[in-house]
């Protein structure tokens, strides 16, 4: 398996099968903002406008691949305020069903996690359904739980769920820890 940070042009040649992935994602439950079924046209839609926001640097995707095939993507949005640079949202972590339990998740997270911190990113946060395996998989990997959000969102049925909030401080630039 190979994880590689995609650049926008990249991301555009992807958009085919990313909505695939996007699509069975969603088709099997993941609370990734989408309600169930999501159509192929919605999901491709949707990575094309992720396509420009990598072309302009304001959104990273990273993809892991067996070959040619897609098994998983993250994505990170850094901040765009003065203020805030040195902090990062993962966003839209979706590993292929059929992918599910062989590391891809974690590889992913890891990844984006170590090219953060070498872009200068101190502090990455993000949110997700709570009680979902993802969430099992950020605590394993060493993300602070902040809270939870009542009826933040609606699963891919529509019903209101609950949402945490999590975040993660990576080691500043030539440091050795968080």
């Amino acid at each position: 398996m190979n994880v590689t940070r995609e650049g926008g042009a990249v991301v555009r040649s992807l958009v085919p099968d990313l909505s695939r992935l996007l699509v069975a994602t969603v088709g099997a439950g993941a609370s990734v903002g989408f309600l169930a079924p999501l159509t192929g046209e919605d999901a491709t839609a949707w990575w094309r406008e992720r396509a420009e926001l990598a072309a302009a640097g304001r959104l990273a995707v990273w993809t892991a691949r067996d070959g040619d095939r897609i098994l998983g993507t993250i994505g990170l949005v850094p901040a765009d305020k003065a203020n805030s640079r040195h902090r990062a949202e993962i966003v839209k972590l979706m590993v292929h069903p059929d992918a599910r339990g062989r590391g891809v998740g974690r590889l992913l997270l890891s990844t984006a996690e170590r090219d953060a911190a070498r872009d200068g990113v101190t502090l990455l946060h993000l949110d997700t359904e709570t009680d979902s395996p993802a969430e099992r998989l950020y605590r394993s990997c060493g993300w602070t739980r902040a809270g939870v959000v009542p009826d933040y969102a609606t699963n891919t049925d529509g019903e209101l769920r609950p949402t945490t909030i999590y975040y993660k401080r990576l080691p500043p630039p030539g440091g050795d820890g968080a």
